[in-house]
């Protein structure tokens, strides 16, 4: 078994298994901000043609070298819902 990495570490493709070792999918796209060191989650592709799933920060499990490992069984990730982008955000200055 390798060592536990960081999130900073993670890079789209890896695999991503669900709580039982089963793979359910790979990374998409990592959500966060590496500035801040703030990790929100991950999108997950889980077929060729869907529309990838979120997957918040709390519902990993362990991340290892090339794969991440969920706190979910394979119905629970099924029940993700799609990520949808948040709207651009705004700066709102004083007149």
């Amino acid at each position: 078994m390798s060592d536990p990495v960081s999130w900073l570490m993670i890079e789209s493709g890896w695999e991503v298994v669900d709580r039982d070792g089963d793979e359910v999918g790979k990374v998409e796209e990592i959500v966060g901000d590496t500035s801040l060191d703030i990790f929100n989650g991950l999108t997950i592709a889980v077929g060729l043609l869907k529309k990838g799933r979120y997957v918040a920060a709390e519902q990993i499990a362990e991340i290892t070298d090339g794969e991440v490992r969920l706190a979910l069984d394979q119905d629970e990730v099924e029940r993700l819902g799609e990520y949808e982008e948040p709207p651009p955000s705004k700066r709102v200055l004083p007149e």
